[in-house]
């Protein structure tokens, strides 16, 4: 109970200076924000953080297709794809699929420098200059998080649109009017628009789960190391926690979906 508190006064205090962090550091969150988005070193060559997400994306929507035109050709309406690709990619495949991109690369990269900042004591240095630490360390990554998940999550659901869309018309060999006739009519408005406040929410709960096991990592480096394995194991929990319960509070038990001919 101890830890539990611990952790909700952490989060409440992120969520308090928020305010404090845009009017003080602005040049710190947009450091962060570039920082998340395209990456650094290395990472940086290859696109970033989205071009990660839209790889994984890309690969999920391409195997729903596949497999969906595969079963759904067993019973002889393989017609149904696009029903699958509008239907199951915007509530389940898409968020899903991001939440665990978004925990392994911006999520384990936020809990890796803030637990090397704070195991080489420069968090307290930051503190001893009378600079909220907290403001300055969390609420501005929790700040750059809402705000890179946004054109994440749009790459991350075209991807899965093109991909399903693809492997459908041009592997499979269906009619593009067939699938596009399905897609549009089973493409609600409100499912993208809940899809995004599901990722919103994804965000912020796997960035306050990440700079929580970075600020209070100890150890050594090694320590650091032990904080990201169990920041990402908590951020996957609740990756598909936050799905579960969307879902639940949106759709209800029957989904909200009528089939009909």
């Amino acid at each position: 109970m101890d830890h539990v508190g611990h952790q909700g006064w952490f989060f409440y205090q992120s969520f308090r200076q928020m305010a404090h962090a845009v009017r003080t550091y602005r040049m710190e969150v947009l450091r962060i924000i570039a920082e998340m988005g395209m990456g650094t070193g290395a990472l940086a060559i290859i696109g970033g953080t989205a071009v990660i997400v839209a790889f994984m994306t890309l690969s999920a929507g391409a195997l729903l297709a596949i497999q969906g035109f595969a079963s759904l050709g067993d019973i002889g309406v393989e017609a149904l794809t696009g029903f699958f690709s509008a239907f199951i990619n915007v509530r389940i495949v898409v968020p899903v699929t991001a939440g665990i991109a978004l925990a392994a690369t911006i999520g384990a990269g936020a809990t890796a420098r803030i637990g090397a900042m704070r195991i080489s004591e420069e968090i307290d240095a930051l503190e001893v200059m009378a600079i909220r630490s907290i403001s300055y360390v969390v609420s501005t990554r929790v700040i750059s998080g809402l705000i890179v998940i946004i054109p994440l999550y749009s790459i991350a659901v075209l991807m899965s649109f093109l991909s399903s869309q693809l492997y459908t018309t041009l592997l499979a060999g269906q009619s593009s009017g067939v699938y596009n006739h399905y897609f549009y009519t089973f493409l609600r408005p409100t499912d993208l628009m809940w899809s995004f406040v599901q990722a919103i929410a994804m965000a912020l709960t796997v960035m306050l789960i990440h700079c929580y096991y970075g600020f209070n990592a100890a150890g050594g480096p090694a320590g650091v190391g032990y904080a990201v394995g169990r920041a990402v194991r908590a951020s996957l929990v609740a990756v598909v926690m936050v799905t579960l319960l969307v879902s639940l509070a949106v759709y209800g038990t029957t989904g909200n979906f009528n089939l009909a001919g």
